[in-house]
């Protein structure tokens, strides 16, 4: 999911798959990760079969040593570091390494007005990294034409620190010591970083994740449909009494999101909220309202939520009705949900990315 130039932020991340398949999301899931340790292959010290005692014709050799790494004093401030260039655009940034933070730090380019990046929330953006060490760039977003999408959570802790509290919008510099960045990976030899290394990086933040739906209310005037009713953040659905459902899937926007540029895409992955309900039954069979979002694929959501979700802009609320070929056609005894059940969902898009 994750681009490989962003490998050297990313913390362990578990993909969740959104089939809908799922258990319950009543409480946080586990993933059993698979876990190796190095096997250290020491050869044998090679024999010799001279017994000589001949002491005189021995000489030592001495093996040179890797050169320590020698880390320059911490600076307490980010005098000396800067940037040029407007936002969107490649920046020249400005090190005198070879040079070190003592904690995390940044300096606002450009102040933004959009949204606000929350602890946990996903971003998009563009980057520049330079080692302060030995002052080369060692990663970049800007020339590949691909700004890259992550949640916050699954970050190296100074992205984390840096990024948490901007807003849309904003230029900025973050400089992390080795212990924000990758000194708990024990450095990484690819993208030549060594423990103790303070990463000094330019960060153009695009997108962020919604909190929740936001944007246009729509009126519904069709009464033949559920109605969901409730606090925006916990959301319930009411089937109408009576009321034959539908044969075709209905897809009802409730909250049109603000910006028609940024719409989901069949290739996308989407973070969301949504609540699903039996139509026959008006049972709530699971929800995510009150626990955390659920991430994964489009293309691995029923059918009918592939049919219904491409197009929407992101931070939309909408409102589906799936007919049993679209949702689950034999049933999911697991959930309690009999064969040929219509199925019914509020769903908020709270981010899209590509793939």
């Amino acid at each position: 999911m994750m681009r490989k130039q962003m490998s050297w932020i990313m913390g362990c991340m578990v993909v969740v798959g959104m089939t809908l398949a799922m258990g319950a999301c009543s409480s946080p899931g586990t993933s059993d990760t698979p876990t190796s340790s190095p096997t250290d292959v020491v050869s044998p010290a090679p024999t010799s079969t001279d017994t000589s005692t001949d002491t005189s014709t021995d000489s030592a050799t001495d093996l040179p040593s890797a050169p320590a790494v020698t880390n320059p004093p911490a600076s307490s401030n980010m005098d000396g570091i800067d940037a040029t260039g407007d936002f969107g655009d490649s920046p020249e940034l400005t090190v005198p390494s070879p040079w070190a933070i003592d904690s995390t730090q940044t300096k606002i380019l450009v102040q933004g007005d959009g949204m606000t990046v929350s602890q946990a929330g996903w971003v998009q953006v563009n980057y520049y990294g330079i080692n302060a060490r030995t002052g080369d760039m060692f990663d970049e977003s800007y020339s590949k034409g691909a700004p890259v999408s992550f949640a916050l959570n699954q970050v190296v802790p100074g992205f984390q620190k840096g990024l948490a509290g901007q807003q849309v919008g904003t230029r900025l510099i973050i400089a992390m010591p080795g212990a924000d960045g990758y000194d708990a990976a024990g450095g990484n030899s690819d993208a030549g970083i060594q423990v103790g290394d303070t990463l000094v990086f330019v960060v153009d933040i695009i997108r962020t994740q919604y909190t929740q739906p936001t944007g246009t209310p729509v009126t519904v005037t069709d009464a033949s449909l559920p109605t969901v009713s409730g606090d925006i953040t916990a959301p319930t659905i009411s089937i109408p009494q009576g009321a034959t459902p539908p044969t075709d899937l209905v897809v009802q926007p409730l909250i049109t999101g603000p910006d028609p540029s940024v719409t989901v895409q069949s290739t996308d992955t989407l973070v969301v909220d949504y609540a699903e309900y039996i139509w026959s039954s008006g049972t709530m069979v699971r929800q995510t309202y009150g626990y955390a979002p659920l991430t994964g694929a489009v293309s691995s959501t029923l059918p009918g939520w592939q049919q219904a979700l491409v197009g929407q802009p992101m931070g939309s609320r909408l409102l589906l009705v799936l007919p049993p070929n679209l949702a689950y056609p034999q049933g999911y005894p697991k959930l309690g949900i009999p064969a040929g059940s219509t199925m019914v969902y509020v769903i908020d898009i709270l981010y899209t990315y590509g793939s």
